[in-house]
């Protein structure tokens, strides 16, 4: 066979870089796209946020010759300027009697006293909003350490200024799960000799902050922890009793599982039993964690779906989705015919951030 050349027409789709980084946009969630968007903005100068209140302008910067006009091309404002001796041989010519008449009684003001000294009615958003249902607590709610919830609690508690003393120190010794990381033997010689502060007051002052909410706070150990939330509940809980004496005595068996001793001694069925370890297990072992400090989080929405008119119509949430637009300034750095280094480097981060905000409005 002689070689030869043939000539052959057909498609093929070809995956340019835009299409890639257009697919891949379309894949990421809206946490992601946000990471995303911030990368890029940290690595390309060409691209920055659009802030609210801002006219948003998307248009091609390199459109109209907007690459030839640099900033200090552009033409300034106009200056004004006062003749300061003027103004100040004027005021000086006034009489005291012009004053009164060239100045009215009531001056006017571009805002009014409602719009500034809002009532709490007022401040909030209608009720009937159906589109945005307002929920004050979640949107002005902020995270409580439990330090600084006991506290809160000490502070509303009657007691002398040594008693008050002795509570801070205590509080500050209970961790995060709410147990007392300390013995009270410790805290009595953390405290300066002077005050004369005995084991018996420390122990009296624990009493009353195991009182505090939540309930079973200031613990020792876990039985004390549930026998502080057994004490809590109605006189005429079922097996109540039995809990306690479970709580107090035969803690280790229960954590062993070693119910035919517990039956054994604590002379309970198995029925019997079953009912007493239900309401242990229905008391909380971590009673701090019940005060969350952190901030709260909230879940952005990928998409939004409502009804109207009898269809269910879905949309992206463009609240979640920052915009992006070409910084104008730095895009009119770039020359056209320059082919320098910089000038190439600063062409293609233009040309990557049009490529980037043309994905993000594909998407």
């Amino acid at each position: 066979m002689k070689p030869s050349l043939v000539l052959r027409m057909g498609q093929q789709l070809t995956m340019t870089p835009q299409l890639q980084q257009a697919i891949r946009l379309l894949q990421l969630s809206t946490l992601d796209l946000q990471q995303e968007i911030q990368e890029v903005l940290e690595s390309n100068p060409m691209l920055e946020r659009q802030e609210d209140g801002d006219d948003f302008d998307n248009s091609d910067p390199m459109a109209d010759g907007a690459e030839s006009a640099s900033p200090s091309e552009q033409p300034e404002a106009p200056y004004q300027e006062t003749n300061y001796q003027e103004a100040t041989q004027t005021v000086d010519n006034l009489e005291e009697g012009d004053w009164g008449e060239r100045i009215p009684n009531e001056l006017p003001v571009d805002t009014a006293w409602e719009d500034i000294y809002q009532t709490s009615a007022s401040s909030l958003p209608s009720s009937t909003n159906d589109d945005d249902e307002w929920d004050f607590t979640t949107r002005t709610s902020s995270g409580e350490s439990l330090q600084s919830h006991l506290l809160w609690q000490l502070n509303l508690a009657p007691m002398s200024d040594k008693d008050r003393l002795i509570g801070v120190t205590l509080i500050d010794c209970i961790n995060q799960q709410g147990y007392l990381e300390e013995t009270l033997e410790e805290v009595v010689e953390a405290f300066d000799p002077e005050l004369d502060i005995e084991l018996d007051e420390v122990e009296a002052v624990l009493h009353r902050i195991q009182q505090f909410e939540p309930t079973g706070i200031a613990a020792r150990n876990l039985g004390e922890c549930l026998l502080l939330q057994l004490r809590q509940l109605p006189a005429k809980t079922p097996w109540l009793s039995e809990a306690q004496r479970l709580a107090s005595d035969y803690l280790d068996l229960l954590g062993s599982r070693d119910y035919s001793q517990l039956m054994r001694r604590m002379k309970l069925k198995e029925d019997e039993l079953r009912q007493v370890i239900d309401l242990i297990q229905s008391l909380n072992p971590r009673p701090g964690s019940q005060i969350e400090s952190s901030e709260p989080e909230y879940v952005v929405p990928d998409v939004i779906v409502r009804k109207h008119n009898e269809r269910w119509l879905v949309e992206l949430n463009q609240e979640a989705m920052p915009r992006l637009r070409v910084n104008a300034q730095y895009a009119g750095f770039v020359k056209r015919a320059d082919s320098s280094a910089d000038n190439t480097f600063m062409r293609n981060q233009l040309q990557e951030a049009r490529w980037f905000i043309k994905s993000l409005q594909s998407r």
